[in-house]
């Protein structure tokens, strides 16, 4: 994760830190809600810059085909495909502001991948409240729809994380306050951003791995070490909570919980697997 001081209001600075969010695979959108702030507005300003920034692109790089496409050349029809893709996301971000609706064959996909159009990034939106709040649904009315998201004080949980586990139990009760989850918050992070976890084990480590979500085990293999890619054979797959429940690999052998899987098996979330190799 790399953190982005956000846009300002007089645009100082903004291409710079434009490039910057371009080169993210998803955006983690924080945003104030104490003192003067309106976070509201700051959601809209953002999505706004976004979205000219987009257009900005987009509309450059259709002058530019346009003359290209007037004369033949080898790589005609895929020029034409990259204009009309571009065409359709120009109108829908004209007319909806966004690009939800808009359709694209894998070819124009790849055209357009980039881009790296903030459009098509996943976005997750973080309201940060007060210390004093405690009615959170309010602010987390605030996330636009469709977009995943929640409200946290965060200057709390910062304080919170400095307490000793009794400590922070006693001041929670005291204050009728609670300690966010920061583990579900990086699960709703990874959900959002298409990622998800696997593990691998062998006799000397157990390891957890970030990949998009889709993965399959042979290019889980490649993340890992080219040569667990080339060699491949098969991957042995259990569940991380069966291996919990059982306390061991030979237990959940012995339970038939331990599946052979093919190159083409597709990754799930708690996967533990042992890859067989040349």
């Amino acid at each position: 994760m790399v953190d982005i001081p956000g846009l300002a209001r007089t645009h100082e600075d903004s291409a710079a830190k434009l490039v910057l969010l371009r080169e993210s695979g998803a955006l983690v959108i924080v945003v104030a809600a104490f003192g003067d702030a309106d976070p509201r507005a700051d959601l809209e300003s953002f999505r706004d810059d976004l979205l000219i920034a987009d257009l900005d692109i987009i509309t450059r790089r259709l002058e530019r085909l346009a003359e290209q496409v007037k004369k033949p050349r080898p790589n005609r029809d895929d020029l034409l495909a990259e204009q009309t893709a571009l065409q359709q996301l120009q109108q829908a971000l004209e007319r909806e502001g966004n690009i939800d609706g808009v359709e694209l064959t894998a070819r124009q996909q790849k055209q357009l991948k980039a881009f790296q159009l903030f459009s098509q990034k996943p976005r997750f939106v973080v309201i940060n409240v007060d210390d004093s709040v405690s009615d959170l649904e309010p602010f987390e009315a605030l996330v636009p729809e469709g977009t995943p998201g929640r409200a946290v004080s965060l200057q709390l949980q910062v304080e919170l994380e400095g307490l000793s586990e009794e400590e922070r139990a006693s001041f929670c009760e005291e204050m009728g306050v609670e300690a966010a989850d920061r583990a579900a918050l990086i699960r709703d992070l990874m959900d959002a951003s298409g990622q998800m976890l696997f593990f691998t084990a062998g006799p000397k480590e157990v390891r957890s791995w970030l990949v998009p979500k889709g993965t399959t085990a042979v290019e889980a293999a490649g993340n890992i070490h080219t040569d667990l890619a080339q060699g491949f054979i098969r991957a042995e797959v259990m569940k991380v909570d069966d291996l919990v429940r059982l306390g061991s690999e030979r237990a959940v052998k012995a339970e038939g919980l331990m599946r052979q899987e093919p190159r083409d098996y597709v990754l799930a979330d708690g996967d533990v697997v042992l890859i067989r190799h040349n």
